[in-house]
């Protein structure tokens, strides 16, 4: 029997030098843009209008959708977002009032989560659609309940988590189900920034600001790339660097083990020079990354046997990935079906995001079957 001939080791299989580029094709087009409701949307109302509503605000407006009521227990917060972008809007006394408007379809819930369970579930009582400032909920329990609710009540809850949207997200996502990498294996997704700027807000009393309040958003785009796995357990950790000004730690990584793929989550907020946000999807078929110096400016690229593709992105996360969650719950309501965005969905990520704080509270890989479902914020 002939002896089989042993292949010479190469440089390449090392990685000590990458192989030689393929060529160049036609990045597929894919539907990664906000979606868009045919017929003449519902009436939003908004209650909370301080911090990242301007945001908001903007991509309704660039959108063509009518914000018709506005809130805040701060007055002088709702009549500046009314003047600067939403003029024929009313300004109500209160979240009741605003909730007992005929022309109020939906409600956009922008305040801090403390107060945001009750309100979600004045809403749904009084049967507006709601759209749910992110994180949903500090306790999966109450999320599910509130989850029932709405189903109960025939309308529709949806978590605002804009990050999908974004457009290197989006494509990612959309590639992903059009079977373009195949089976994933692999989610890398690394963050780079400087989060100082919480020093002296609200936000520097957030115990995991870090791995909680902002990385909700990167364990949400986890799940997303990796839904079709079973999430079976998460190992992470925080500290604090030598230079940070915040009292949270900014240092934070999860590494979450799924059915055949595994998924990392580093978020480094210390970073005063060379900010990076990198994404690493690897597939059986092929590898997505997309990276740039920050969540607005990223270039992707698809790596294919077929060769390289490199899609031209129009969209930004901000402020368009507002724009997204709103048009897909428009488009769900006039559609009679769940948005992709929705509470329920959005459950699973949290449970990712909870069990990580978790474990960095404990120094243990933590279960996502014993988990606790819950988080303790401030």
């Amino acid at each position: 029997m002939a002896q089989r001939k042993k292949r010479e080791i190469r440089d390449e299989d090392y990685a000590v030098r990458a192989a030689s580029p393929r060529r160049r094709i036609e990045a597929p087009p894919l539907p990664y843009q906000p979606p868009r409701p045919r017929g003449k949307p519902p009436g939003i109302g908004v209650i909370g209008c301080g911090g990242i509503i301007p945001s908001h605000l903007r991509a309704y407006r660039k959108a063509g959708y009518r914000v018709v009521a506005l809130t805040d227990l701060d007055r002088a917060k709702a009549e500046s977002a009314r003047r600067r972008f939403a003029p024929k809007a009313h300004v109500c006394q209160s979240a009741a009032e605003l909730l007992a408007r005929d022309d109020v379809g939906v409600v956009d819930i922008a305040t801090h989560p403390e107060p945001r369970v009750e309100l979600i579930r004045q809403a749904i009582r009084a049967g507006k659609h709601v759209l749910s400032q992110k994180p949903f909920v500090e306790d999966l329990t109450v999320g599910r309940r509130l989850v029932s609710m709405a189903r109960r009540r025939g309308v529709r809850l949806a978590v605002n988590q804009n990050g999908r949207w974004a457009p290197h997200v989006s494509y990612a996502r959309e590639a992903i189900a059009a079977g373009l990498l195949g089976e994933v294996m692999a989610v890398d997704l690394s963050v780079h920034w400087n989060h100082n700027w919480c020093a002296g807000t609200p936000f520097d009393k957030i115990r995991h600001l870090v791995l909680y309040d902002f990385g909700i958003h990167w364990f949400d785009m986890v799940h997303c790339y990796l839904k079709d796995r079973k999430a079976r357990s998460v190992f992470a950790s925080v500290t604090r660097s030598t230079t940070q000004r915040t009292r949270p730690p900014l240092l934070a990584q999860a590494v979450i083990q799924f059915s055949k793929a595994q998924a990392s989550v580093l978020l480094r907020a210390d970073t005063t020079h060379g900010a990076q946000d990198r994404t690493i999807i690897v597939g059986t078929r092929g590898t997505l990354v997309s990276e740039g110096p920050d969540l607005n400016r990223q270039k992707v690229k698809l790596y294919l046997p077929e060769g390289i593709a490199r899609p031209k992105l129009t969209t930004r996360w901000f402020d368009d990935g507002f724009d997204g969650t709103m048009s897909e719950l428009l488009c769900a309501i006039e559609e009679d079906r769940e948005p992709t965005n929705s509470a329920a969905d959005n459950l699973h990520s949290l449970a990712l995001c909870f069990a990580a704080l978790e474990s960095a509270d404990t120094g243990q890989l933590v279960s996502l079957r014993k988990a606790r479902g819950t988080v303790h914020a401030s």
